[in-house]
């Protein structure tokens, strides 16, 4: 466990690969509680957090999952190349852990799931509190990602997950004891990324 926030944060990588073992009720409140510390709009509070724990129901939506997967996510991003600042060896072993996911998705021990009431919008105030969760579930020892390639089989999935017709779901969070090790993420440097003061011109480190 760690409480720096730095440190949480250059560590808090997507963990696919999760250990079926429950997840204590107090120890998924306090993730769930650091969600609804989130900034949202007019602090209206408008996301609600969907906990699955029902077998039946994680299998049911997994199938969805799958075939977002295996027909659409997946050889998409086979037929691209790797992500700035990783290598096609840690690409390859980035999406055979996506595809572990995706065939194990239901066996992962809690899912939550975060929804909004009325019309799909961007989610400006749901994914401050998905970010919160994440970080939370980091520094308690939990692994966790942000997945939302099952929309695109929302209706059906949503069906799946028993939401009401007028409330959607803008990402599924499966969360449970890692199997592998925490570290650092790896993303482009800020040269690469940060425009200083006019678009085009890159960030310089002082």
């Amino acid at each position: 466990m760690t409480h720096d926030l730095f440190e949480i944060m250059r560590t808090t990588r997507s963990m696919r690969r999760l250990k079926p073992d429950p997840i204590p009720d107090a120890l998924l409140a306090q993730v769930l509680e650091a969600g609804t510390f989130a900034a949202n709009g007019g602090n209206m509070q408008s996301w609600r957090f969907l906990v699955i724990r029902d077998q039946a129901i994680k299998d049911a939506v997994s199938v969805w999952y799958r075939k977002a997967w295996h027909e659409v996510v997946g050889p998409r991003y086979r037929s691209g190349g790797p992500a700035p600042g990783t290598t096609p060896e840690r690409f390859a072993r980035m999406l055979s852990a996506a595809e572990y996911l995706a065939d194990h998705f239901h066996e992962a021990p809690v899912w939550v799931v975060p929804c909004q009431s009325g019309p799909r919008g961007p989610g400006a105030s749901v994914f401050p509190a998905v970010q919160n969760i994440l970080l939370a579930a980091r520094a308690l020892g939990l692994g966790s990602t942000l997945t939302t390639l099952y929309l695109i089989h929302a209706k059906e999935a949503e069906a799946a997950m028993g939401l009401p017709e007028d409330v959607h779901s803008y990402a599924i969070l499966p969360l449970g004891y890692p199997m592998g090790k925490f570290g650092p993420v790896r993303r482009a440097p800020l040269s690469e990324v940060v425009y200083d003061g006019a678009w085009g011109k890159a960030w310089t480190d002082a």
